[in-house]
């Protein structure tokens, strides 16, 4: 056996191994838009493809020359590298410390799952079976019984729920971990939006009552909510999936919708289920209630994953490359030095290095690009490139007047600031970006919503990419129809959710698909 085909020392996965490598660097593509040719030919950096043009390999090369990734030789299997991992701590550090207040404790179980344990709860492994990988060997000699990596955890940790979980006094049981998972699947892998690996954090919480489990649904929702919009500076939706759409084995899913205008596809951002009493039923988490009397749990699941990187690279790059949000750039501020001529150039690396210092004291994340093999215009790129909200640049004639030049990333406007209101200045400046992010991506997610109140509003609204709006009867049938109707090459168009925030639906008012009278509002379109 091949040693690319190891999950782990030793053991082999008994799947079938896709691993065509994803040739993505910039220097296999050829064609060069004319827009980049005085980019490349001056720096040697550049896109070569368009976010406009094509966008599929223009992502592609973001994430790869934005150093966040490298193709690694399985295929839908990467590297996450430094640059990607200070994004995912800072998320981590915040969802963290907000989950603790709300007293869920981190544990850890482990990555692998036994066959009989998997196969309990027939509708929850039904979603998950084609995704599921295998360890069939170890060395040379087979396994008795093959061993499952979890594509998430509800049935590697409800079997000890049901062994800790006694009385009313054993609840509320509230957990979370941070872990990887496995899910095999085959169709186009995509750097963070669809990897067979990936990181996340799964909370699976138990309560003695339906309603302690319905607010923690909708606290947990929130901290989603807040981690894109207040962080990633990514637009979504809180809603509810439908029962097509929704977790197999759950009640009911909730989730944040994100929607990425330039392929207009929707992705699913985050989700925080309430399993009701099914998984409670199947693996016997029972405890006795304030009254001697026997009854079970009520519980629910929830997660985000490294699914939020790619979404935030999608939303906001950009030709020349990444464009981070400050809240979560490892460097917030670069600083370079511009020398001119006979300039003291000792004066201005001091200058820029002081700078740097006053930054960091006051909290700025900071760093100094002092390198003098390369030239400024080289470092404007790469900076660029990777994102970093702001850069300082400090020549001569900065020194001279006591200031320094600062260019936005998000909009490229340059400012002169002075020495001595730097810091104020700076942090003013990050928080404008921050807001200024937030505020372009609504509203180019805003204008691709397009209410659709018939079958043909609908499907020019689809040839549009937009993101539709439409009213609906909630019937199932009526759901799997509009799939089977709309699919094609780029897949089917299904509901997104039900967002909570319901728009007026006028009595009267009928089914886009079926004609009969409508239920609620609900968001259509194709997915990732």
């Amino acid at each position: 056996m091949p040693r690319n085909l190891l999950l782990l020392p030793n053991l082999v996965v008994g799947v079938f191994l896709n691993s065509f490598l994803f040739l993505s660097s910039a220097s296999s593509i050829i064609h060069i838009h004319s827009a980049d040719e005085g980019r490349k030919k001056e720096t040697g950096l550049g896109l070569t493809n368009t976010k406009d043009g094509n966008f599929g390999e223009w992502y592609s090369e973001v994430v790869t020359n934005g150093e966040m990734i490298e193709y690694y030789e399985i295929s839908g299997c990467y590297i996450l590298r430094p640059w990607t991992m200070s994004i995912w701590e800072i998320m981590q550090t915040f969802f963290d410390a907000e989950i603790k207040k709300m007293k869920i404790k981190t544990c850890y179980f482990p990555l692998f799952v036994s066959n009989n344990v998997l196969q309990k709860e027939k509708d929850h492994i039904e979603g998950f079976a084609p995704e599921v990988a295998w360890v069939t060997r170890s060395g040379d000699s087979d396994l008795e019984v093959p061993i499952a990596i979890r594509p998430t955890s509800e049935t590697v940790m409800y079997p000890y729920f049901s062994k800790w979980i006694r009385g009313h006094r054993d609840l509320p049981l509230k957990l979370n971990q941070w872990c990887n998972v496995v899910r095999w699947e085959f169709s186009n892998p995509t750097p963070f939006i669809r990897s067979r690996e990936f990181l996340w954090q799964e909370g699976h919480t138990a309560f003695a009552t339906k309603e302690e489990a319905d607010t923690e649904v909708l606290e947990i929702l929130e901290l989603y909510r807040r981690l894109y919009e207040e962080y990633l500076a990514v637009p979504v939706v809180k809603g509810k999936k439908s029962e097509m759409e929704k977790f197999a084995g759950g009640l009911y899913t909730t989730s944040v919708e994100a929607f990425i205008p330039n392929t207009g596809r929707g992705v699913q951002g985050a989700t925080s289920h309430c399993l009701g009493q099914n998984f409670a039923k199947m693996f016997e988490i029972n405890f006795e209630d304030e009254k001697g009397e026997k009854a079970m749990v009520w519980q629910n699941s929830w997660a985000y994953s490294t699914r939020t990187i790619g979404v935030m690279v999608m939303t906001h790059g950009d030709d020349r490359g990444l464009v981070l949000p400050p809240k979560v750039a490892a460097i917030q501020v670069i600083v370079i030095h511009v020398p001119y001529k006979d300039a003291d150039i000792k004066e201005i690396l001091s200058a820029c290095s002081a700078t740097v210092k006053v930054l960091c004291d006051l909290g700025i994340r900071a760093e100094a690009d002092l390198r003098e093999n390369y030239s400024p215009g080289w470092k404007y790129s790469h900076w660029e490139m990777k994102g970093v909200p702001l850069r300082i640049e400090i020549g001569p004639k900065d020194l001279a007047n006591n200031q320094v030049r600062a260019v936005r990333r998000d909009n490229a406007a340059k400012i002169d600031i002075p020495m001595d209101g730097l810091v104020d200045k700076v942090k003013c400046m990050l928080d404008d970006i921050q807001q200024n992010m937030f505020n372009v991506a609504k509203q180019k997610r805003d204008a691709c919503v397009q209410v659709a109140k018939t079958w043909d509003e609908f499907i020019e609204a689809l040839s549009q990419k937009k993101l539709i709006l439409a009213p609906w009867c909630d019937e199932e049938e009526v759901e799997k129809d509009v799939k089977t109707k709309t699919k094609g090459e780029t897949g089917a168009a299904k509901t997104l959710c039900s967002p909570f925030d319901q728009p007026q639906l006028p009595e009267g008012t009928l089914c886009f698909a079926s004609g009969k009278p409508a239920k609620k509002w609900t968001y259509w379109g194709r997915s990732y």
